[in-house]
């Protein structure tokens, strides 16, 4: 609200005010990582969202700006959290759609939904299998679409948990 109030530039004012929410809540240690988006909210519900700016600033009613702001808190983190949800479980049901060979690979998914870009010996070290039974499971999963190498490198290569990454992306 105090950097829509005093940015002093026509245009931008919203997008840059939308990307400091979540790094002020990094900062703040309310989140770890960056990943609560209120952009779809406030602008779901903009002229709300203006009403109550102008209140703050000429009335001073912080009150109605902060319980606008934790709604849509609560909103964006519910939705986010349930499509959260359904993307891994569709995907741990494509996993165990392979069969016997499916065990390392679903260890693999359920760690990866905690740290969705990673290498192999961090999957490794970290769930306590060879590297090969790693690699293993990436052979499984990346032609299901679900992991992406994005390094390019021989060794060293990094990882991602592609399908919760565009999730989130979004």
């Amino acid at each position: 609200m105090q950097f829509e109030t005093i940015h002093p530039f026509l245009d931008g004012n919203g997008r840059i005010g939308r990307l400091l929410i979540p790094l002020l809540l990094v900062a703040e240690k309310a989140l770890e990582q960056p990943l609560l988006y209120l952009s779809l909210y406030l602008k779901t519900h903009r002229t709300t969202y203006y009403d109550l700016l102008q209140a703050v600033r000429q009335e001073g009613d912080w009150e109605a700006w902060l319980a606008f702001f934790l709604e849509g808190v609560a909103e964006t983190a519910t939705q986010t959290a349930q499509a959260i949800f359904r993307q891994t479980t569709a995907d741990r049901t494509q996993i165990e759609g392979l069969g016997r060979s499916a065990g390392s690979a679903l260890r693999l998914h359920h760690w990866i939904q905690r740290k969705p870009i990673f290498t192999i010996g961090e999957a490794s070290q970290a769930l306590q299998i060879t590297p090969q039974t790693v690699i293993s499971s990436l052979q499984r999963l990346e032609p299901m679409g679900l992991i992406k190498e994005t390094s390019g490198r021989q060794r060293g290569q990094v990882f991602v948990y592609e399908s919760l990454l565009r999730l989130l992306g979004e």
